[in-house]
């Protein structure tokens, strides 16, 4: 098949891409400028250049497509309503474009559930609406099903980890190296859900060729890593102490990460790894931080 992947060149549709190439596929990934093009052809993919903000030329990538992998977003956290309001415009293009088709169209979501819950893949997102985080993109795109889009939802841990991460992570480390210590919020007691960035690619090929549409996928390898522990080793990376913060002042301890440093979200993914016979091999969370996958964020 030929499949358009926006955010081929970032984090997750780096690792995606390879395993979809290695399937058979034939890759076109969005391009927003020489370097993210130069990035894309790297990995053996075609480069597309467009972006996000021109849905038209967004809609011309899927038609020419057999199926569309939708992993770009804007995170820009100083604006995450305008950033909402893109991706809803976004899934919108995509779902015009490919309704009455039955091609897939896979799209990043995230896994945010009730405090002590297990999410699983059976339970609905709770962002719906324009209004909501993402531009509530998963129900839109879920909808789309009955227009004949093969929509599928892929929802993706809270920290995808690896060596060279910029994410969640990697801002934790760079907090604890410029505060002086490795915090976490109240008695650390919340828990993340985590899964290694090989594995989420790896994931995502398979579920191109294998995911029936209306499918909710977790790309979950850990169920919940408890905050304290994710402190602890970055303390133990970055060599300061762990300490908790109160959550009055997470905010201004931790920056914009507050509001999400804290959350307990705990989701499985053993429905996904029955449907697609995917089974994590990555390494933990813990054991990245343990063998130097977040060095170059304690350099800086």
């Amino acid at each position: 098949m030929r499949v358009f992947v926006t955010g081929a060149s970032g984090w997750i549709g780096s690792a995606t891409v390879p395993h979809l190439l290695a399937a058979g596929h034939e890759v076109v990934g969005l391009a927003r400028s020489d370097a993210s093009a130069r990035a894309v052809e790297a990995l053996g993919a075609t480069a597309y250049r467009g972006s996000l903000d021109d849905v038209a030329g967004l809609r011309a990538g899927a038609r020419d497509a057999d199926a569309v992998v939708h992993l770009a977003f804007k995170h820009d956290f100083s604006d995450y309503a305008g950033a909402g309001r893109t991706e809803r415009a976004v899934v919108e293009g995509f779902v015009d474009e490919l309704a009455g088709s039955g091609r897939p169209l896979l799209l990043a979501s995230g896994l945010v559930g009730a405090p002590g819950q297990v999410l699983t893949e059976r339970d609905p997102s709770t962002f719906a609406g324009p209004d909501a985080p993402r531009g509530g993109s998963e129900g839109l795109a879920l909808d789309a099903v009955e227009r004949g889009v093969g929509s599928v939802a892929l929802r993706f841990s809270a920290t995808v980890h690896g060596a060279g991460d910029h994410g969640f992570t990697s801002v934790l480390v760079r907090t604890a190296r410029e505060r002086g210590v490795s915090g976490y919020i109240g008695d650390g007691a919340s828990r993340w859900p985590a899964v290694h960035v090989d594995d989420a690619g790896r994931l995502v090929a398979l579920a191109v060729d294998k995911a029936p549409a209306g499918s909710v996928l977790h790309a979950v390898g850990e169920e919940g890593v408890v905050h304290r522990e994710i402190a602890e080793a970055i303390g133990r990376l970055v060599g300061v102490p762990a300490v908790s913060v109160d959550p009055a002042d997470a905010a201004e301890h931790f920056g914009w990460l507050g509001t999400f440093w804290g959350m307990d979200a705990v989701a499985s993914s053993a429905l996904t790894r029955e449907l697609l016979g995917w089974e994590p091999t990555g390494p933990t969370l813990l054991e990245d931080l343990a063998a130097g996958a977040y060095d170059h964020a304690v350099r800086g």
